[in-house]
């Protein structure tokens, strides 16, 4: 009994590592990529090198091969195929390892300190570190950001409020990102208020904000003003521009114009 639970302790902890051949096997080879390429039993075919910019490597004994937008399986196979029918190997077993895959790159757009498009440099890289690649989001950067690109070979987008993820412990939505992937960084959702306040403007719409707030964000009502009868312009979901009369507790909207009037007395 005294072995068994170290071994279960190392044997729990092996199941727990990321299973990083699966990523891997689903990877497609690109220009820049840095791979290793292996041939069993024949130790002096072993080569590293780089996928070039149209798509091709230079391998020993077939010459130019073109592996760009393969998965590494299928490049594996590509290679064999030529050893064999080259007739230097009667069975090639090709194995080949991704060294850095700068081929796969992800775009960061918007409101973020250093926007452009950055290489993933492991399968597992997740949305919070590629946004830290980009340096933050900036000031002025809203706290949801929008990701679009393809998995499955379907349409993928997601908004994803990068503040709540961490506040909320909701972790499951900082997830891998892929390549060909576009973040998004809008603007913050700001509000304006105008009419008989102390400092008239926009502003940004902090979480949860009422009216009541937004009203003291702007330093609150001058000596003409009331808080009664505030009027919010808002954007319907038809589009239009429409007039309420909203109670002091509820929420502001992103984009929302509030009116203070002048009071009757």
């Amino acid at each position: 009994m005294a072995l068994v639970r170290p071994l279960l302790v190392a044997l729990l902890a092996f199941l727990s590592l990321p299973v990083e051949g699966q990523d891997q096997a689903e990877y497609q080879l690109g220009p820049g990529d840095n791979i290793r390429i292996q041939v069993f039993q024949n130790p002096e075919l072993t080569v590293e090198t780089r996928v070039s910019e149209n798509g091709t490597i230079t391998y020993p004994l077939i010459g130019v091969v073109r592996v760009g937008g393969m998965t590494i399986s299928a490049a594996e196979q590509v290679i064999a195929r030529g050893l064999v029918k080259g007739r230097f190997i009667e069975r090639a077993q090709v194995n080949i390892i991704l060294l850095k895959n700068l081929g796969s790159q992800v775009s960061i757009l918007g409101l973020v300190n250093r926007p452009g498009r950055f290489p993933l440099e492991t399968f597992n890289t997740r949305l919070s570190e590629m946004l830290a690649m980009g340096g933050g989001i900036a000031p002025g950067g809203a706290d949801v950001v929008i990701v679009t690109g393809t998995r499955d070979g379907k349409p993928f987008r997601k908004e994803v409020d990068i503040a709540g993820m961490f506040l909320n412990k909701n972790l499951s939505d900082d997830f891998v990102v892929a390549a060909g992937d576009v973040i998004y960084v809008h603007r913050m959702p700001m509000f304006f208020i105008y009419g008989e306040v102390q400092k008239p403007g926009s502003y940004r719409v902090e979480r949860g904000m009422t009216i009541r707030q937004a009203l003291a964000q702007a330093g609150g009502p001058t000596k003409q003003g009331t808080e009664r009868g505030i009027r919010v312009h808002r954007h319907s979901a038809a589009g239009k521009i429409e007039q309420i009369e909203p109670e002091l507790n509820d929420r502001v909207q992103t984009d929302d114009v509030l009116y203070v009037k002048e009071t009757l007395f």
